[in-house]
């Protein structure tokens, strides 16, 4: 990773000039604009000392006048407050590659301000504010000197949205037996609905959360960054009168099984610095689905040593053999992971067993390949036990661990997380979290963490009636709001019927892969399927990456239809995915997209579209039309032959 590098600008005599002017807070520049100017933050204080913003984008409104505060419980920063310091413009270079994502080399450049502020009692808090081409953001510190432990018993941060507007949001799931863990469904709301029809009870919205604004010209994203043990993962409060959106704790019985107090605040020494809170803005979805804001805003890599690190492809027995954990099962897809040059495959429940008897793990390594093993979060929260367990995986030759069922935002499951990431590094091991939080920038800080669920994903059709009505909207909901957060390890490729019927088309489930972005791509169904596919199909899983170098998003249209170019060194492929039950015309000018190569093959519904391909190979061409089936996609793969 490359290291950030900061510029200040402006001059030392404008500081000077802010801090003993005497100006009143309403002459100061509170506001902070990305260069060129396109989106811009605003700060303002009204009679009573209360703090509020507004965001634009293009002088449009995107965030109107909001709430911003935190009532501690021994000070508080909601009313009362006056300005101190407004601190020079700085510039802040984000120059760093990603394991991991859309785009691997990103580099941007953000402008900075902190502006502090003082309550009656003198207490002081921090705001810090970004804006960059791709949005804006902020955060509170308390930056006086420690004294003791200090707690937020409330932050009052909103996020106002003008009632036209649509929404694309996903209730939060009340603690239970599985939640929360960020697998309801997201539906199309207007800002102030209530929470209609969860798939569990719900207390509140996860983040992010998607609008369309300003008469459809604009989108926005809300979500975090850089949430770290001193503070617990957020969400949306239930309620949102008016459009305004304001952040809720994670609650109190948010436990599962894991040794937590009954305290939800957050709670830190000082000085304490806080997540970000991310306010990502496009013209199209697109800019959504690409914005690398998140990661800008996490801190860089804490690994100096990166090389070990490979994102790759995984076979994994138990979306198609839930109950069999013997060793011929698992040696079997060992063995399938072999034939299509997939680096790893995944050990799930039951595997120690498999082990102890069979050598399973052995097996795998003989064969190079990399064996993750699946593990129980309570296995995984102490720091001893964790440390232990962790060196006597990587002596046996495991490579990764997917750590299930923490169902909790708690802020000690988010320190567990960080130490957990540092842990498994230290013995070269890669992970997979389920039963999950969303990611929050974390795989720049710690770029062996690879993937998480947090999605409901594939595993639905065993367990939820509603998934296959709804699952190819998801689709083309999920690459806008929950990858966008981080790597989604939504297990592509579900073709066997299961309890509940599948409805997407085979080539739909298939595209899945490319269309989401993971560090490990777990591929659900049997040996069996994948054995039968016809050779084209076979080559494209085997050639498939991980990981992308570049990505445009060519058609953006959440709960419709998405259409990406994806290239990774000389791979190049367009793939889409249609979310209706309609048949939608589509029109590419390959042209574009086609530099260095003189055909294309393309991978669409074969003649039972539920379960098989028909692929064709034609000249390049300027334009290239197709017809979306319901519920289908196609995929596009560059040659030379």
């Amino acid at each position: 990773m490359r290291n950030i590098l900061i510029y200040r600008g402006l001059t030392i005599l404008i500081g000077v000039i802010f801090l003993f002017s005497g100006f009143s807070a309403a002459s100061q520049s509170m506001d902070l604009s990305s260069k060129p100017g396109s989106t811009k933050i605003t700060l303002l204080l009204t009679k009573k000392g209360a703090l509020q913003y507004s965001v634009t984008r293009r002088n449009k409104i995107i965030i109107a006048n909001s709430p911003l505060g935190l009532n501690g419980d021994d000070q508080d920063f909601t009313t009362g407050l006056s300005v101190v310091n407004v601190s020079p413009i700085g510039v802040r270079r984000e120059n760093y590659d990603l394991k991991v994502g859309n785009v691997k080399t990103i580099d941007h450049v953000l402008q900075t301000k902190s502006i502090t502020f003082k309550n009656k009692s003198g207490a002081l808090m921090i705001i810090d504010l970004v804006a960059g081409k791709e949005g804006v953001a902020f955060r509170y510190r308390l930056p006086d000197q420690p004294k003791k432990i200090r707690a937020i018993n409330r932050e009052i941060t909103g996020f106002q949205i003008e009632r036209q507007a649509k929404g694309w949001l996903q209730p939060y799931n009340k603690a239970g037996k599985y939640t929360p863990g960020y697998e309801d469904f997201y539906v199309k709301v207007n800002p102030g609905d209530s929470i209609s029809h969860p798939r569990n009870p719900s207390v509140g919205w996860c983040m992010p959360a998607l609008f369309q604004v300003n008469d459809g010209k604009n989108w926005v994203l809300l979500a975090e960054s850089a949430t770290d043990g001193s503070f617990p993962g957020c969400h949306l409060q239930p309620n949102s009168p008016g459009g305004l959106y304001t952040i809720a704790f994670a609650e109190k019985d948010e436990k599962y099984t894991l040794p937590l107090s009954d305290n939800n605040h957050p709670t830190s020494n000082l000085p304490w610095t806080m997540p970000w809170r991310v306010i990502i803005m496009g013209e199209q979805a697109g800019d959504i689905l690409l914005s690398s804001l998140i990661t800008d805003l996490a801190p860089a890599s804490k690994l100096d040593d990166t090389s070990w690190i490979e994102p790759g492809k995984a076979t994994w027995s138990w979306w198609s053999h839930p109950d069999d954990h013997s060793p011929d099962m698992y040696n079997a897809f060992t063995d399938l992971a072999a034939s299509f040059g997939f680096g790893y495959t995944l050990f799930d429940a039951g595997w120690e067993k498999a082990n102890a008897e069979g050598g399973i793990i052995a097996k795998a390594t003989a064969r190079g390949i990399k064996p993750m093993v699946w593990g129980y979060s309570a296995a995984y929260f102490d720091a001893e036990k964790r440390k232990k367990r962790f060196k006597e995986l990587a002596a046996m030759g495991v490579k990764g661990v997917k750590i299930d069922f923490w169902c909790s935002d708690r802020q000690d499951v988010m320190a567990a997380f960080h130490s957990l990431f540092e842990d498994a590094a230290n013995e070269h091991l890669l992970i997979n979290l389920h039963g999950t939080t969303v990611p929050r920038g974390w795989h720049r800080t710690w770029p062996n963490f690879m993937t998480a669920e947090a999605v409901l994903g594939t595993e639905s059709y065993f367990y939820e009636a509603r998934y296959p009505d709804k699952a190819a909207e998801q689709n083309t909901v999920l690459p806008f709001t929950r990858n966008v957060a981080g790597p989604t390890d939504y297990t592509p490729f579900a073709l066997t019927i299961r309890k509940y019927p599948r409805l997407n088309t085979a080539v739909h489930e298939l595209a899945t892969a490319m269309i989401y972005t993971s560090g490990i791509i777990h591929f659900a169904d049997s040996k069996e399927v994948f054995d039968s596919l016809p050779v084209p199909v076979r080559n494209l899983l085997k050639d498939m990456p991980a990981t992308w170098d570049k990505t445009e998003s060519i058609v953006a249209e959440p709960g419709e239809q998405i259409i990406l170019s994806r290239q990774k060194d000389r791979l190049s492929y367009i793939v889409g995915i249609n979310g209706t039950n309609k048949v939608v015309p589509v029109n590419l000018n390959l042209a574009r997209y086609a530099k260095g190569f003189s055909k294309f093959r393309v991978i669409t519904e074969g003649g039972n579209p539920m379960m098989t391909f028909k692929t064709e190979t034609y000249p390049i061409t300027s334009t290239w039309q197709h017809a979306f089936a319901p519920k289908g996609g196609f995929i596009i793969q560059f040659i030379n032959e």
